[in-house]
């Protein structure tokens, strides 16, 4: 009987290893501020062309991987911010249940805080890796930039590629004299100057450095008349060829890692490190920091791009005087678009500097997807020597970027332009991720990390992960999971904390707390149900009838026959983001926070809205 005991156990154990060999490799791929349609692949799908609609673009590598696996064209990102959403999808909770809003630097000593996909995958035996920009801010000490024990192996666009000389024009960095910006030539030559001196006015050498910058890379900055940020960089030539751009470094180090498996190596930048360990499942995260500001595509892109015409979103100044005061704000701070007048007086782009605005962002995307191109490959290439499966997620921008719509260009609004993205999602198992398939529900950014997780052997539907906000996409796609009616999220960056509710028929959004400040000990939670029975017109609310007005230019809370229907949204999304789970936690303190749970259960998924109140 024992002997039987043992044989039995031992053939658990061997069942148990010969599963735990099968599991994928997965390559996660995230880019930051991109639009989906800047994807050839995405347009077809939606709009029936390979334009956008603003014209041409090119993506021939993610077309490619698109037909592999499955376009998920509509995926609901939960915060239009870089820290908050990736925040969001490296934690896989919403940004209200982690307590995220802004660019706070969150921790994980708090006793609701769980840990982040690349612990969890390397507590159940993954090796991890992240290249380029992870930037969730979430950190493993108070008030400080450290990340040690989050991820395996890491190597940052700012902090080691930029920091060692690699790169082409940023801004480089802040010191008690002021903010400055660097050049990076590729010979190795590195110019740099301030933008900003705390002591005072500019020194004319400032100025005429700024200046020669701006003539000899045709550099496009956001100077219109009461933009927030005149530093900002959103057109120009790269200094750097394509294949020395700071993505394509970020791309470089992703490769040197796999061609040193099993082995130390040096990177670029001369730090000794492991390569991937082949005797584990790898995750490796790809962060590009494409098509972010500064917008700078390589002169091989560019001069193609610089023969497209585009065409103007369709906007009036008419459709601001119906925002909320929130909304105005964003409008009047990030204002490329307007009448004749406004160009004038230098508050909207001129019609040459808007072309050259679209021109250079979808050109930036170009040289993306080559990029994208070439790190799937060589990852595919990893995978089938080491006789692994694979699992690719490309998660097409961290949020979105308007370049026009609404007459802005910027991201941080609850418009489409914002926070509607995609995701492609590529699997060995093609009965959980069928080849050509396009699926047009709404997903959200919390469902990457249950998918990854899923694909890894975690059973995510095990009590310890019921914190989870999202699912795992193979069971969307099987019809298992929860079909959801709207995607949803929350901010408090620019102009305050708005939260905001999608469906296929409605935009909706809100002012979710009376002030604007980050939570402080004392005022955590304090108030709760403010947005809920205060005032309508202090809520800010905007409603979008997507039926009639699907580029959302006319706000119609305040109109008679939508008021019923703007009051239902704010009583669904506000009890939801307010009273069910809401977290505001004091991140300068080791564990202050407080939890709302006035109405559990509250997101349940569902839009039951009565007939009779839908104009």
């Amino acid at each position: 009987m024992k002997k039987i005991s043992l044989l039995l156990i031992s053939g658990l154990c061997a069942a148990a290893a010969g599963a735990a060999e099968k599991r994928p490799n997965v390559l996660w791929i995230v880019t930051d501020d991109q639009r989906p349609d800047s994807l050839q692949c995405f347009n077809r799908a939606v709009y029936g062309t390979d334009e956008s609609p603003l014209g041409y673009v090119e993506s021939p590598n993610v077309d490619a991987l698109a037909e592999e696996g499955v376009l998920f064209t509509r995926a609901i990102c939960n915060s239009p911010a870089c820290g908050p959403s990736r925040g969001s999808m490296h934690s896989g909770r919403y940004p209200f249940r982690n307590g995220h809003y802004q660019f706070e630097l969150t921790h994980q000593f708090p006793d609701f805080v769980k840990p982040i996909i690349h612990q969890t995958l390397r507590k159940n035996g993954y090796s991890t890796a992240v290249f380029g920009k992870s930037d969730s801010y979430i950190y493993t000490e108070v008030g400080k930039y450290v990340t040690t024990g989050l991820f395996g192996t890491k190597v940052h666009f700012k902090h080691d590629l930029q920091a060692n000389g690699f790169g082409d024009i940023y801004a480089g960095g802040w010191s008690p004299e002021g903010s400055t910006e660097k050049v990076m030539y590729p010979d190795g030559t590195i110019r740099e100057y301030f933008l900003k001196r705390n002591s005072g006015e500019l020194t004319e050498e400032d100025i005429a450095q700024r200046k020669k910058t701006d003539e000899e890379f045709d550099i496009l900055r956001a100077d219109t008349e009461g933009f927030y940020s005149k530093k900002l960089i959103y057109g120009g030539v790269n200094p750097q060829p394509e294949d020395k751009t700071i993505d394509a470094y970020i791309v470089k180090e992703f490769e040197r890692y796999l061609d040193h498996a099993d082995t130390e190596y040096s990177t670029c930048f001369g730090r000794k490190q492991q390569g991937v360990p082949t005797a584990k499942p790898a995750m490796t995260e790809i962060g590009f920091r494409l098509p972010h500001t500064p917008v700078l595509p390589p002169k091989s892109f560019r001069d193609r791009f610089q023969k497209k015409h585009y065409r103007v979103p369709e906007f009036s100044n008419d459709e601001v005087a119906k925002l909320p005061p929130q909304l105005q704000q964003l409008s009047r701070g990030m204002k490329v678009l307007g009448t004749p007048e406004d160009i004038s007086a230098n508050r909207a782009y001129t019609p040459e500097k808007f072309q050259q605005a679209v021109q250079d962002y979808y050109a930036f995307c170009a040289h993306g997807d080559a990029l994208i191109g070439e790190a799937v490959k060589k990852f595919k290439e990893y995978c089938a020597e080491n006789g692994r499966d694979y699992l690719i997620i490309y998660t097409v921008g961290d949020h979105g970027w308007h370049l026009g719509e609404q007459g802005i260009e910027t991201k941080f609004s609850p418009w489409r332009q914002s926070v509607h993205n995609a995701a492609i999602v590529v699997s060995s198992d093609k009965t959980k991720f069928p080849a050509g398939m396009i699926y047009d529900e709404i997903i959200e950014y919390v469902d990457f990390m249950p998918t990854i997780l899923a694909a890894a052997g975690v059973d995510i539907h095990d009590p310890q992960y019921d914190y989870l906000d999202g699912y795992d996409l193979a069971e969307v796609l099987s019809g298992k999971a929860v079909k959801r009616e709207y995607g949803l999220g929350e901010m408090n960056l620019i102009y305050g904390p708005r939260a905001y509710m999608r469906s296929k028929d409605f935009a909706f959004s809100m002012r979710t707390r009376p002030n604007n400040g980050k939570p402080k000990e004392g005022n955590l939670n304090k108030d709760i149900k403010w947005a809920l029975e205060c005032p309508v017109e202090k809520a800010e609310l905007a409603l979008y009838d997507l039926r009639k007005d699907p580029l959302e230019r006319n706000n119609v809370a305040a109109d008679p026959e939508y008021r019923q229907l703007a009051e239902w949204f704010r009583q669904k999304l506000g009890r939801i983001v307010l009273g069910d789970g809401r977290v505001e936690c004091d991140w300068d303190q080791k564990n202050s926070y407080k939890i709302s749970n006035f109405a559990q259960g509250a997101d349940d998924k569902k839009l039951d809205i009565p007939p009779e109140i839908i104009p």
